[in-house]
This record gives C-alpha cells, sequence and structure tokens, in this order.
C-alpha cells in the first residue's frame, strides 16, 4: 500500500498559514511531477464539472488555492476565461503564471476575507485546498461573498477529515442562510489514481442564491 509523499504528510501537519506557504514553496518545483506520476486527477475533474454547471456562460473565475495552475489550464483550454488565481504561496503562483492560463494572479490567504469584490465572478473552483493543514472552513463563506448570484462553485472534501475540521457546520450555515444551495455531492473517489489508496474525497457542487 503506498504512503503519502513526504510533502503531503508535512503539508497535512501544518499548524498555521506560514508553515503551509513555507512547505509549499519548496515543494512549487516539483509538485506536478510528483502529483501527476502519481495519477493526479482532481484538477480535470473539477473543471470538468464546473464547466457541467456553467455550461457556455462567459464570465471571470476565480481559481481559488490554484496552486501550479493545472485546473485553469483545463478550464481555458474549454473555452472559460477571463480566470483570476489566488493562492497561498509565491512560488507556486510564479509556477501558474508561466501556464499563461490566468489573467490575474494575487497571493491570498483564503481564511481571511479575500480582496475582491462581491459577486465578481460567475464561479469559482478550489480543490486540493481543504485538508488538514490548509484553508479553514470558513474560506467557504468568503469564497461564496465573491460569487454573483445564479453562479457556481465547485471543491472537495476529505472523507476522512472534513467533519472533525469543521466544514458541515459552514456549509448548512451558507444553506440555511439561503446564501447558496448544493446541487451536486459527487461519490467518493481517489484523487490519486496511483497512489494515495485511503485518500477519498468528494466533489461538490453549490449554487449561489
Amino acid at each position: 500500500m503506498a504512503a503519502h509523499t513526504e510533502e503531503l504528510d508535512d503539508v497535512y501537519g501544518a499548524k498555521s498559514p506560514e508553515e503551509t506557504r513555507a512547505i509549499y514553496n519548496q515543494w512549487a518545483d516539483s509538485y506536478d511531477a510528483d502529483n501527476l506520476s502519481r495519477g493526479f486527477r482532481l484538477p480535470s475533474l473539477a473543471a470538468g464539472m464546473l464547466a457541467r454547471f456553467l455550461g457556455q456562460t462567459n464570465g471571470p473565475i476565480l481559481d481559488a488555492g490554484c496552486g501550479t495552475g493545472l485546473v485553469s489550464e483545463a478550464l481555458k483550454l474549454m473555452g472559460y476565461g477571463p480566470i483570476t488565481g489566488c493562492d497561498l504561496s509565491p512560488d507556486m503562483l510564479a509556477a501558474a503564471r508561466k501556464t499563461g492560463a490566468y489573467s490575474e494572479l494575487h497571493e491570498v490567504d483564503m481564511g481571511q476575507p479575500m480582496p475582491f469584490p462581491k459577486g465578481a465572478f460567475t464561479g469559482f473552483v478550489c480543490v486540493g485546498s481543504f485538508g488538514p493543514g490548509h484553508a479553514p472552513p470558513v474560506s467557504l463563506e468568503h469564497l461564496a461573498h465573491v460569487t454573483r448570484p445564479r453562479g457556481y462553485g465547485v471543491f472537495n472534501l476529505i472523507e476522512a477529515t472534513y467533519q472533525e475540521q469543521g466544514f458541515p457546520a459552514i456549509m448548512e450555515g451558507l444553506s440555511k442562510s439561503g446564501r447558496w444551495q448544493i446541487v451536486q455531492t459527487s461519490e467518493p473517489f481517489l484523487p490519486f489514481l496511483l497512489g494515495e489508496p485511503d485518500l477519498w474525497s468528494r466533489l461538490y457542487v453549490v449554487r449561489m442564491n
């Protein structure tokens, strides 16, 4: 049975945004090679899910926790844009800039209010950013704030940890307040086809009201 990479173990154990930023800065140069060699399919699945719900809608998209840009490379190829990316790690943002997929890139701590106007985006995607040691559940409130009514968001959560992390309470609060509705929850799946055999996840699709 395959084990986590050393970097993934480290970031899941991070205790602060500063620690998470430092780990991803160190990982940026080898991130794509490390993950794609293990069959990392989460970015393409997330891009496809967002495209399914957005259809041919034009308008700005936020790739939150964009990393090296794998999700937005796929979205751009499908004709979506303009795309704004944000991430905690400046070295990850430097890698994302090389893809040419983004109109803007910003260093952002998603645990804090985001530096974008209310309703600025037609949709958001945020995958790989909500595991242990990553962005906190309150980030979903910030993402909802910057997504316009009738816009869609796609994000993933780790099956083994999302409840103890506190995501259900935030998600239920956003639903009860009428700010969004959850329109699809995927079946559990493995983000890595060739590794991490216990790291089950789900994709969630939300629609803003």
